[in-house]
């Protein structure tokens, strides 16, 4: 996918580590809700502004991760950010149902209470729902 000029513009104000990423912070748009963090290459910030749909760069798989396609748990792209550094992305974003693998509506569902972590909500859907048996996230 090539990128617009004005994608070209962008891309070249993010300040990319040395494998070709920027970490990426999914916020739910009207809430303000931090629901997860990820990594994005040139490629996926191309098709997320080009698409609309929010589309990470999976580290362990080594390939773009377009979020919901095996979930059908979708982030829609409201507003894109970059912040003062350039070296991190901030992704306004309507999310469809859950974002995190575990089935929580986010990813930080673990908090330190008393000098212990605990959770601090539970799967509103169980992996077999989002993924079918046997999925590996």
């Amino acid at each position: 996918m090539t990128a617009s000029p004005p994608i070209a513009g962008l891309l070249s104000e993010i300040r990319f580590d040395a494998n070709g990423l920027v970490p990426a912070i999914a916020q739910q748009h009207d809430t303000g809700e931090v629901l997860m963090v990820a990594w994005m290459n040139a490629e996926s910030v191309t098709e997320t502004l080009a698409t609309g749909r929010v589309c990470y760069f999976s580290r362990s798989r080594g390939k773009l991760w377009r979020k919901g396609e095996t979930s059908g748990e979708v982030q829609n792209l409201v507003e894109l950010r970059l912040d003062c550094d350039g070296d991190t992305l901030l992704l306004l974003v309507d999310q469809s149902g859950v974002a995190c693998h575990t089935g929580r509506r986010n990813c930080f569902f673990r908090a330190v209470r008393d000098g212990a972590l605990v959770e601090i909500a539970r799967p509103e859907k169980s992996p077999e729902q989002l993924y079918g048996h046997g999925h590996q996230h």
